[in-house]
């Protein structure tokens, strides 16, 4: 046996070592560069207006500015998947909701696997939505709209942020509870679907309480019912749904960061502390109320747990009502 031979394992040992102390460094470092935070809806929504105020106290404290980058279309497909194609190097991280993370992939073909291809970082906070019309549509409550619909063959339109989009499904579910046809007017985003009801070209849209408060106050649309259990602190005199006569209707939009697969420990456990204690400040958390969302957080373990029970309960949910293309 040559002498190279003989010492080879050990430079091999030892070259791993170094690679392992550099890499152990880099995550260290973490981050040395801008963080892009993708943004599965275009600019103005409840998602984008929530990524921009946790996204800027983060790069504070990261001492790196996060970047947001709105890539909506395709029911939140086309921005997940830029992420799970990322590298896992927490540079590349994904604002993830509802939509993105278990109703789309159960309706639509994605070119991602919602629970494979993520690691989740942290909840960052859920909003009801809220039922609203256009006040020249004459629809003063569910009852009116379930009358209305009933009596229009085509179907009674209503706007959603697109294709297997949380709003979408929110509909879906009031048609088939209440036995009635709903036509379905998809946007890429809720902030144009929106802007589309308060001009009065679609008369309907379940919207997140965070983005229609203006506009109810403002008299520029009408608040006929909530999506939550009880009823809204922010609209105490707005019925929910199961008030309004479409028993066990509950439906609520969460959001929370998301990670390719694969993210370093250091990294996941860095973000997620970091997250966690931008939630609990009095600003963040003030100002999400005041949107209209409640601040939640969790550990890792916790909160990818919470997502495979979520993606499981819209899977039967959306096969049960034969929602599925």
């Amino acid at each position: 046996m040559t002498r190279l031979s003989t010492l080879l394992p050990g430079l091999l040992a030892a070259a791993a070592a170094i690679f392992a102390g550099f890499a152990v460094q880099a995550q260290d470092a973490y981050p040395s560069r801008p963080i892009t935070l993708v943004v599965p809806y275009p600019p103005g929504g409840s998602a984008d207006i929530l990524a921009r105020t946790v996204g800027a106290e983060l790069g504070k404290r990261l001492g790196q500015p996060v970047v947001i980058d709105n890539r909506g279309g395709a029911g939140t497909a086309i921005g997940a998947k830029i992420v799970a194609g990322a590298a896992p190097d927490g540079y590349t991280l994904l604002l993830g909701t509802v939509s993105s993370q278990a109703i789309n992939p159960a309706m639509n073909k994605v070119a991602y696997d919602p629970l494979k291809d993520f690691t989740a970082i942290s909840p960052l906070a859920s909003i009801p939505f809220v039922l609203v019309a256009n006040p020249d549509a004459k629809i003063d409550s569910v009852a009116a709209l379930i009358a209305q619909a009933k009596a229009k063959p085509d179907g009674l339109g209503y706007a959603s942020a697109g294709p297997g989009t949380s709003n979408h499904l929110a509909g879906e579910l009031l048609a088939s509870e209440a036995h009635i046809r709903l036509l379905h007017v998809p946007y890429k985003g809720s902030a144009p679907a929106l802007n589309d009801v308060i001009a009065g070209v679609v008369p309907l849209m379940f919207d997140l309480q965070a983005t229609t408060l203006p506009y109810l106050k403002s008299g520029k649309l009408k608040a006929l019912a909530v999506t939550s259990r009880t009823r809204s602190s922010l609209l105490p005199d707005v019925p929910t749904m199961i008030e309004s006569g479409v028993p066990g209707y509950e439906v609520s939009a969460w959001f929370g960061l998301f990670a390719p697969a694969g993210l370093p420990a250091p990294i996941l456990g860095k973000l997620n502390a970091e997250v966690t204690s931008i939630l609990k400040t009095p600003e963040v958390s003030t100002r999400l109320r005041e949107l209209g969302a409640e601040p939640e957080s969790g550990d890792p373990t916790a909160y990818a747990a919470y997502t495979r029970s979520e993606s499981v309960k819209w899977a039967e949910v959306i096969k049960r009502y034969g929602l599925a293309p």
